[in-house]
């Protein structure tokens, strides 16, 4: 009775995790989301702030994006991959129904490694500080990490 109940106890936690991964990024963004439409003003400064990229740059974007948190992900991919922004965004454009996975794949960022466990968990933070590094194109970067694309 009791191998019975730690089996199942341990197959549905397998379960739950495997869904609250995919869970993870869906809730962050849909929260972003929320956080826009109350103060689109404020979402596009912190945007802006946080990622060194001009504010009218930032509400170019969020026009052209499904979601205003789409604009979180498409700066958030630059920075991680060290893409300039424009290429981030057709990549987006041209594969946003296939999902944010696929978006990182054809940027180059590889299933597996710790950048693609980071995005499929949602593991971003949205403060509206400077970040350390900015995106491609809008500054020079002055933290480089190991495999970025040049």
């Amino acid at each position: 009775m009791k191998k019975t109940f730690i089996t199942l106890s341990i197959v549905f936690f397998i379960a739950v995790s495997a869904v609250s991964a995919h869970a993870d990024l869906d809730n962050f963004l849909s929260n972003l989301n929320i956080q826009a439409k109350s103060n689109m003003n404020g979402f596009g400064v912190k945007l802006s702030t946080q990622f060194g990229v001009p504010l009218p740059k930032v509400q170019a974007i969020i026009k052209t994006v499904e979601f205003p948190a789409h604009a979180f992900m498409c700066l958030q991919l630059s920075l991680m991959t060290n893409i300039q922004l424009e290429i981030v965004l057709q990549t987006y454009k041209n594969n946003k129904g296939k999902g944010w996975g696929a978006i990182a794949k054809k940027l180059g960022i590889k299933p597996g490694s710790a950048e693609f466990h980071a995005l499929k968990r949602g593991d971003f933070i949205f403060t509206g500080e400077r970040s350390r590094k900015t995106v491609k194109g809008q500054g020079k970067s002055k933290v480089k990490g190991k495999g970025r694309k040049k």
